[in-house]
């Protein structure tokens, strides 16, 4: 137990907190769709994007004549980041037992357990925003019912995505990139018969995420595999996806870590986090206790990058 007091000194474990930073779950993929940019300060605001770069400017200029200006976006609403917290328990027995077996850090793996549960959450959010038919315009949404549903041998997935490419392109200037599935519209599309011919004659037992890319003319084909339960649900019931039966067509930029290009949205991160504690002893139930915590927000800050397929994974009439 000697090493753990010792890391106890500090007030941040800059190990840990390395670790949090760099962690991620592969079955999450909100931070794919909105990507995660770190900012300063709490105090930001969100920078959004009028149609400057679209509009047919008489740039033309008499000698002697006021130069016409343009503004390159403006500050909206202030980010808001939201905090995050949990505490992960190792008991002293379980620490002592695993330091007699070399490579289990005990730690690190109370660390991760937090930063799932933490980052569900934030998953859980971001499919909310980005899945709310509320918060699309008229051009940007299509409610699929019936024989719509990709689950349809008659439906036609390309056209339906092709058309909304055309919107986001003719909204944006720019086509999208991304195409996020829930596990239903996944499934649905493996089966799908216009699908399977396009790729009858490759060696591939099964449809996958790239074929559908090509299949589509997008980069990336996403699938949201999360599932939640509700906090105080018992542990034999059925767990819910997090992406519901929807799809979502959007532009995200592939900006690294700026938060200053246009994209359908954005989780703004305060720099340094997520953090971890340094862990402390808690003698009433003799356990190491470490303390973790996110500053983050996701917010959607160009629907008209995107489009959503209401219920495109959902069963055919």
């Amino acid at each position: 137990m000697n090493a753990i007091n010792q890391r106890t000194a500090a007030v941040i474990d800059p190990i840990l907190s390395t670790h949090a930073r760099g962690y991620r779950n592969a079955e999450f993929i909100s931070h794919l769709l909105f990507p995660r940019v770190t900012i300063p300060n709490r105090s930001m605001r969100v920078i959004k994007f009028g149609k400057e770069s679209f509009r047919l400017l008489n740039t033309r200029r008499a000698p002697g004549a006021d130069k016409k200006r343009v503004q390159y976006g403006y500050a909206s609403d202030p980010v808001s980041l939201l905090q995050d917290a949990l505490e992960g328990v190792v008991p002293f027995e379980h620490q002592e037992e695993a330091m007699s077996v070399p490579g289990i850090d005990l730690g690190s793996g109370a660390v991760n357990m937090v930063l799932d549960i933490i980052d569900l959450g934030h998953e859980y959010e971001a499919s909310q925003l980005a899945l709310n038919a509320a918060n699309y315009d008229a051009n940007h949404k299509l409610t699929m019912v019936g024989a719509d549903r990709w689950a349809s041998e008659t439906s036609d997935p390309a056209a339906d995505v092709a058309a909304g490419n055309e919107a986001i392109r003719r909204s944006i200037g720019r086509y999208a990139n991304t195409l996020t599935l829930s596990p239903s519209a996944f499934n649905a599309l493996k089966k799908h018969p216009k699908v399977k011919e396009q790729f009858k004659y490759t060696s591939k037992d099964s449809i996958t995420t790239d074929m559908l890319a090509t299949y589509f003319d997008v980069k990336r084909v996403l699938v949201g595999k999360a599932v939640w339960l509700p906090e105080n649900a018992d542990d034999a019931a059925q767990a819910q996806d997090v992406w519901g039966e929807d799809a979502v067509l959007a532009y995200v930029p592939e900006v690294g870590d700026n938060y200053q290009v246009p994209s359908y949205g954005y989780t703004y991160e305060l720099r340094g986090y997520p953090q971890v504690e340094a862990p402390y002893a808690e003698r009433s139930n003799d356990s190491w206790i470490y303390p973790t915590k996110s500053e983050r927000r996701v917010i959607l800050t160009g629907a008209e990058g995107g489009f959503l397929f209401k219920g495109a994974g959902g069963a055919a009439a």
